[in-house]
């Protein structure tokens, strides 16, 4: 007769047989989820000039609806709801994230002035709150070491689907019907994608694709997150790599249609119709090439050489990003765009899978807020807000044209999140050699 140890070990068994069988089908949602989260957190890019001419704006709020309005909230309660995932069923978590934010995504297009539309984005920024850190979580328990770059690369795609699609949607629909129905029209389908997330993705066991970490039941306090992130050196590199990063990126992507049309007088329309596809279609194969090159990379050499990867990429895009801002046309600026798009843009995949392989099991959402904290009160926080601050600085000398050198000056600061990732992947090499030994002592 089976024992209730034997049946609940079986039962175990059956349940994380299900869970790699549907991880596929997981991983897709929570790709899809991401998706709604960038083109909700986005669409306002496209829709700038229109809102701008609408309510009476000047670029520094613009700047703060873009950043800081949303960022604050959206990483402040991170930690919390990361907490809450180490500890509670994160697909539950994530399907009322989604719901909660595709609804005040709606709300924004009710906005009559610049506090009503602030408060909007205030609460977008709270439903998104609950949505990555325990996403990357998920990931990491569903997949390997050696398979989670590629992993992260797929769910990382959702950025650039996003953004792409947030742009060419909003860019045609405000066109045809203004600012107000085109966001309108890119919140309300998340509530019913929050009703399939819920029913479909699956709530891993924690630790399933660790198996050599599975008994570290432990569960650290919150200040242990923090303390243990500190403490590694590779880690912390990772940290304010992807967080330069990110300044740069969410400030060029929340002002660039915005410079598009203001510098090379293009509509709104145009600029949403070509950049949209653009920005999904190469953004995509920068994610998920990124990521499947980084796996390969780290089976034959280590996983050191992701990091390193990153900053080659990195340092390629560069000089076609440069140009962009310096472009004397829209027909010049938009290939130079899309190259420093295909390079750049694979950073993500690898740096969330290292931090999570970093990352001490029963802290990993944790792990995951923190870095997000950071990414967010920096980079989407204060991104789009200095690119507000330092065009309205430079429009008494450059008039129109100071968005454009705002740009610049931005792109400009890619050289120091390069070398983060550089010393990232020496430190990632270091722990390599010293847990080598010990490998091999085991076996």
């Amino acid at each position: 007769m089976e024992s209730i140890a034997d049946a609940a070990h079986r039962a175990q068994q059956i349940a994380d047989e299900r869970a790699i069988r549907r991880r596929g089908i997981t991983l897709f949602l929570l790709t899809v989820t991401y998706f709604f989260s960038y083109m909700d957190r986005q669409i306002l890019a496209i829709l700038l000039e229109l809102i701008k001419a609408d309510l009476t704006l000047n670029d520094t709020q613009l700047g703060l609806l873009s950043g800081l309005a949303f960022a604050i909230f959206y990483a402040g309660l991170g930690i919390p709801v990361a907490r809450l995932a180490d500890r509670s069923n994160r697909r539950n978590i994530i399907a009322w994230s989604l719901a909660i934010w595709s609804a005040m995504t709606a709300v924004c297009g009710l906005a009559q002035n610049f506090v009503q539309l602030l408060v909007a984005r205030i609460g977008v920024g709270i439903g998104e709150a609950g949505s990555s850190p325990p996403s990357h979580a998920i990931i990491a328990d569903l997949y390997p070491p050696e398979k989670r770059a590629g992993a992260m690369g797929i769910y990382a795609a959702g950025v650039v689907l996003g953004g792409g699609f947030g742009t060419m949607i909003g860019g045609y629909l405000a066109g045809q019907f203004g600012w107000r129905i085109a966001i309108m029209a890119v919140g309300l389908p998340g509530i019913l994608l929050a009703i399939i997330v819920r029913i479909f993705v699956v709530e891993p066991r924690r630790g399933l694709s660790d198996q050599a970490r599975v008994h570290a039941t432990e569960r650290p306090p919150l200040a242990a997150g923090f303390a243990t992130l500190w403490a590694q050196p590779a880690a912390r590199h990772l940290v304010a790599a992807v967080t330069l990063t990110s300044l740069i990126g969410y400030a060029l992507a929340a002002f660039g249609p915005a410079f598009m049309i203001r510098s090379f007088d293009m509509t709104v329309t145009t600029v949403g119709l070509i950049l949209g596809p653009l920005v999904a279609v190469v953004g995509t194969i920068s994610g998920i090439g990124g990521g499947w090159i980084a796996d390969r990379w780290a089976a034959r050499r280590g996983l050191h050489v992701q990091s390193w990867l990153v900053a080659i990429l990195k340092s390629i895009a560069l000089p076609f990003l440069i140009f962009v801002y310096l472009a004397p046309s829209f027909e010049l600026a938009v290939p130079a765009y899309a190259i420093a798009l295909l390079f750049q843009n694979s950073y993500l995949g690898p740096t969330f899978a290292l931090i999570q392989g970093l990352a001490p099991l029963k802290l990993r959402a944790m792990w995951a807020a923190i870095t997000l904290l950071v990414i967010n009160l920096i980079g989407l926080g204060l991104g789009p807000t200095l690119i507000g601050v330092l065009s309205d600085l430079y429009r008494p000398a450059l008039g129109e044209e100071s968005l454009r050198y705002a740009l610049l000056t931005m792109a400009a600061v890619t050289p120091w999140a390069i070398w983060h990732y550089w010393r990232a992947g020496v430190h990632l090499r270091n722990v390599e050699s010293a847990s080598a030994p010990a490998q091999k002592a085991v076996a």
